[in-house]
């Protein structure tokens, strides 16, 4: 701590942010994850916990809202650990795209011979490395828990936080879920896949604590998707992006938006943020990027807004942040990312609940 220089520039350490806390001392911990194997329209995802960390060191940290924010304490849970499932995921990749290639009819991807048998296995091998990384998050996150941490992921695609909900399940009562995203992700076995990206809020709501899901800026949604929400019972409350927008161009203020979206949230609250949420011109090399959605400083201000709730923040994850496969010097996705990170880990760190325990 001594040595470390918030107005210098930060050197690389291993660390998010280059902070020097350690594990131990830190009581928020950012749990890498670079999976990425069911996207069905751009991959890349894998890629975003390096992209975000190579990018985070280059930030500034005084926080205009919170005096000395960056001394909170934001832990890395060390890249090496997950290795491992990354390399998994890269494994997993090519057999996904072979069945997605099966499903779409896409044959001429295929290799000779490929088969429904073919496709049966592929499916299977691509659900048993979901389970794979739903156990292996599931127990390094209840091993932080018992330690009295919170917990971030930075993903990897958005299948990647499950393992993390159900954790915090066994550690909590109910709980609500502000989903920030361009998609809805209600879908079942989207293409095939039980734990695909396309599925982790239909999948999060099999949680029974899980009794609110708040999603903010949907601008992409199937029809079955539709229906789930309509048949919820209120359960989900979506917040869709025509339907915000058209509010704020007939005079409505965004403050009175963010106060009816968290209004909908019981007291404890899990954040789940697809960087797709935001206009695509902050996030371009995103795996499934949709035009509108909401501006920095939307964000911004929601999360403001929700750090003075009095709301508890349980834990959250930032996902599907990819950089440009062909322009490996455009560090604007991870940019954008990290900035991110840091004011949805200031938003755990400093929520008026955290505060006044």
């Amino acid at each position: 701590m001594n040595e470390f220089d918030p107005n210098e520039a930060c050197a690389p350490n291993g660390h998010f942010f280059g902070f020097p806390f350690s594990e131990e001392t830190s009581p928020l911990i950012l749990i890498p994850v670079p999976w990425d194997v069911t996207a069905s329209y751009r991959k890349g995802a894998a890629r975003g916990p390096q992209a975000i960390l190579d990018a985070s060191i280059q930030l500034d940290f005084f926080d205009f809202e919170i005096a000395d924010a960056w001394k909170a304490g934001i832990g890395t849970s060390p890249f090496e650990d997950s290795l491992p499932i990354g390399e998994v995921s890269g494994f997993l990749r090519p057999v996904a795209e072979r069945a997605i290639a099966y499903q779409e009819k896409q044959f001429s991807r295929l290799p000779v011979g490929y088969n429904s048998a073919s496709y049966a296995k592929d499916l299977s091998l691509v659900e048993k490395g979901g389970e794979k990384l739903n156990e292996w998050l599931k127990l390094k996150c209840e091993g932080y828990l018992r330690q009295d941490k919170r917990i971030g992921i930075v993903g990897g695609d958005h299948s990647v936080p499950l393992g993390l909900l159900q954790a915090l399940a066994g550690n909590h009562g109910r709980f609500g879920i502000l989903h920030l995203d361009a998609h809805a992700d209600l879908r079942n076995r989207y293409e095939g896949f039980l734990y695909s990206h396309a599925s982790i809020m239909y999948n999060a709501l099999k949680i029974p604590n899980v009794t609110k899901l708040v999603q903010v800026g949907i601008r992409d949604i199937c029809e079955a998707e539709n229906e789930i929400c309509l048949q919820s019972g209120g359960r989900i409350v979506q917040f869709p992006d025509v339907r915000l927008q058209k509010e704020l161009h007939e005079g409505r203020t965004w403050r009175a938006c963010c106060e009816e979206i968290l209004s909908a949230l019981p007291r404890q609250v899990y954040v789940s943020f697809d960087i797709d949420a935001l206009d695509p011109a902050l996030c371009p090399h995103t795996g499934t990027p949709v035009p509108g959605g909401l501006s920095f400083d939307q964000a911004r201000y929601l999360l403001s807004c929700l750090r003075q709730s009095g709301k508890e923040i349980i834990g959250f994850d930032l996902c599907e942040v990819a950089p440009d496969s062909n322009n490996p010097g455009d560090e604007w996705d991870g940019n954008v990312g990290a900035r991110i990170l840091y004011m949805l880990s200031n938003t755990l760190l400093f929520g008026s609940s955290a505060q006044s325990e």
